[in-house]
């Protein structure tokens, strides 16, 4: 208690530390796993790019582009994972992202679970799983950015990709936003049952942070997502707990070629 001219004040206690991470959301859901798709055709020209400096971006649409050769391989990495899963860990529904990449990724995985004798659950396809869509600076490789606007490209830097909204674009925080609202439609549709998504990077990122709750901490440094790699959470019957980030152990098992 402090005194003042007119009397004594009340000081208020300091708010608690608040531990690390959410309050964590409410989720009936039994588990969701997120695949993120395997190595796609972008993933190889965007690395070239910048190892080489070149500034011409790809051309076509971001939703039609497709799986490399290595991706298709890492496919069907995945679908041996999946047949590999006991009876509680396998998921009762599919869901998959609009995106080609995406698609191609659960074809491959599907049919190679299915040769293996798993059974292979029905799959739906969201909008709301999508890419995070980067407007004006669709398929631009960060040296390609650069070389048409300087200034945005230097924007980007500065803001980090979870606030930064290019032009006719989303951010990280936009793409969360579409997920919270997709995970909510899910937990009412299913409560208790496992799902599996087929998506991207930022759609992993997106579940994470929505999961994690009120009060979850922005999601940038996170570790990589690798492509074809594994995400999961498992379910309590109030929350979702996360039990595997970006799994890569299907992959280093395969022998080389």
């Amino acid at each position: 208690m402090e005194e003042s001219m007119e009397g004594p004040v009340e000081v208020p206690e300091p708010p608690p530390k608040r531990a690390p991470g959410g309050l964590g959301a409410p989720f009936a859901l039994g588990g969701v796993t997120v695949v993120r798709h395997g190595e796609s055709t972008a993933n190889v020209a965007f690395a070239e790019a910048v190892g080489t400096g070149a500034t011409e971006p790809m051309p076509g649409s971001d939703a039609e582009v497709g799986l490399s050769l290595l991706g298709v391989r890492q496919a069907g990495a995945l679908g041996r994972w999946f047949a590999g899963l006991g009876a509680a860990d396998q998921p009762q529904m599919a869901i998959c992202s609009t995106y080609r990449r995406a698609r191609e990724t659960w074809a491959v995985m599907a049919r190679t679970a299915a040769r293996l004798g798993a059974a292979v659950p029905p799959v739906l396809v969201d909008e709301r799983l999508r890419d995070r869509e980067m407007g004006v600076f669709e398929l631009h490789p960060p040296p390609a950015l650069r070389a048409r606007d300087p200034r945005e490209s230097a924007r980007r830097e500065l803001l980090g990709d979870w606030a930064y909204r290019p032009p006719g674009g989303e951010s990280t925080a936009d793409v969360a936003l579409r997920v919270r609202d997709f995970l909510t439609e899910l937990d009412r549709t299913l409560p208790g049952g496992r799902v599996l998504l087929v998506a991207h990077d930022a759609v992993v990122a997106g579940v994470r942070f929505v999961v994690e709750g009120v009060g979850a901490p922005v999601p940038d440094g996170l570790p990589p997502v690798p492509n074809a790699s594994v995400s999961r959470w498992t379910g309590d019957g109030r929350r979702l707990h996360l039990t595997e980030w970006g799994g890569t152990g299907h992959l280093e098992r395969e022998a080389p070629r």
